[in-house]
């Protein structure tokens, strides 16, 4: 039997809003309710609160849209791709209610969609190392020449800020804020310089959290935005390790790496259809990178949309499974499920991405690494995923290696900011945007606004 928790979360996920609410009342009023369950009903009553807020379109919303872009749209067509789930929707108390990103998502995921579109016709735009570019070749032409597998560095200077909406918090409160920070890693990012903050006093996290982050506080005026930012740099360096699948041995499950082939609810859950879906990918193959190419790819396979946000999701890598669509996250997740549930040790990767010839181009991102005995830990990036090329190295460059366009900001997910926030978190799976409250609750995303400014610098050279 589902516990009382389980069902609220299966009710929640299935948009029966009313009865989960009914059932968090129910339980938040008995007597001598754990802290730890007091807060998980909350929750749920908040993730409610934001799904609300991710599906707000109707069906005569989505319909206005499309026929905004397709201005002869027939109603048979809107129903054909709506039944496909290539319009995402979810039942809200028995009311179809559209995903705020569904439309642009439909030009993503149907190319019959997208083709109807009535010109002038804006291009999708990826980043630019999502397809073969130059930098690719000199990563790899440089761990060749120099036998290492850091190299290419580029050294930038950010400036990262998190603004809350005038007026978002009552006057003279102080409102409390979390910028990402990186964190040393070697051979991947290092010489972290930290430069200024705004305001001063900054309480910047140990090096040794893993999803670091500079504190800040500032009091609330009234009509004024409260404004925060730091600015630091950083030298990084693109990474390749030649891996040579003859080489790859099964790995010996260390105690240090038994977390990383684990089961991690609620996000890595080896359920019923993972399993499935692994054994029809991997079939009778036993190699441990050879697994992980098949892998790699099947996820690579799924298509990208834009995301709802990860906090509303009960188990993420299920979705990714199940949605017809996934972001970098999601696909990182699945991934690194897929991988566990195959005794390949894994874990979360996130930051943020950039380029210095690209106009205006950052993007937030996710990716990964797994552990491959004899080599140890080597770098996956799903979503940017293979790529064309008749070389092999450069087809594989992403399941082994790294670009030297992104920080690191976290090295797993889910954990806790230094200092501990009082309330729940707007991200509580990733932390690249920042966070920020105030003693009377949690500003939520729809509360301020956040900017990545970089620069980029001479370099240091430095190779591993």
């Amino acid at each position: 039997m589902p516990s009382d928790l389980e069902q609220v979360t299966a009710q929640v996920d299935d948009g029966q809003f009313g009865e989960a609410e009914r059932q968090i009342a129910l339980a938040l009023g008995k007597p001598g309710l754990p802290v730890d369950k007091r807060r998980t009903l909350e929750f749920e009553r908040e993730r409610i609160r934001r799904i609300r807020l991710d599906f707000t379109l109707t069906q005569n919303d989505v319909l206005q849209r499309l026929r905004e872009q397709i201005p002869d749209l027939k109603t048979e067509e809107f129903q054909a791709w709506d039944a496909q789930g290539l319009i995402e929707r979810l039942q809200i108390d028995g009311e179809k209610r559209y995903f705020k990103r569904s439309v642009s998502n439909l030009f993503l995921l149907s190319p019959q969609a997208a083709a109807r579109r009535a010109p002038p016709v804006r291009p999708f735009t990826t980043g630019p190392f999502e397809q073969l570019h130059p930098h690719h070749a000199e990563v790899l032409a440089a761990a060749r020449a120099q036998e290492a597998t850091s190299v290419a560095p580029r050294r930038l200077q950010v400036t990262q800020s998190l603004t809350v909406d005038a007026d978002a918090v009552p006057v003279g409160e102080t409102v409390r804020a979390w910028i990402p920070y990186p964190r040393a890693i070697p051979g991947q990012q290092e010489d972290v310089r930290f430069i200024a903050s705004t305001p001063e006093q900054p309480k910047i996290a140990p090096e040794s959290t893993l999803q670091r982050t500079v504190y800040l506080e500032k009091p609330a005026k009234a009509g004024q935005p409260t404004e925060f930012s730091i600015t630091y740099e950083l030298t990084v360096s693109g990474r390749h390790f030649d891996i040579d699948p003859s080489k790859v041995t099964r790995t010996e499950i260390t105690p240090a790496l038994a977390e990383y082939v684990a089961e991690r609810p609620p996000h890595i859950v080896f359920t019923d259809a993972l399993r499935k879906f692994s054994a029809e990918v991997v079939g009778q193959e036993t190699n441990p990178y050879l697994i992980a190419q098949k892998l790699f790819a099947a996820v690579d396979r799924i298509p990208w949309a834009g995301a709802r946000e990860y906090s509303t999701l009960s188990n993420i890598s299920d979705y990714a499974l199940h949605a017809g669509h996934a972001d970098c996250g999601q696909q990182t997740l699945l991934l690194m499920a897929l991988l566990r549930l195959n005794g390949i040790p894994a874990r979360w990767q996130s930051g943020w991405t950039y380029s210095d010839e690209t106009v205006g181009y950052d993007n937030m991102h996710d990716w990964g690494w797994l552990y491959l005995a004899p080599y140890g830990w080597v770098p996956m990036d799903v979503t940017t995923g293979q790529l064309k090329s008749e070389d092999p190295a450069l087809q594989w460059f992403y399941l082994g290696g790294l670009d030297a366009y992104r920080i690191a900001f976290n090295d797993d997910y889910s954990r806790e900011l230094v200092p501990a926030k009082q309330h729940f978190r707007s991200e509580t799976v990733d932390s690249q945007r920042g966070e920020a409250e105030w003693s009377g609750g949690n500003l939520y995303f729809d509360q301020w606004d956040y900017k990545f400014e970089w620069t980029m610098l001479p370099s240091k050279s430095s190779n591993r």
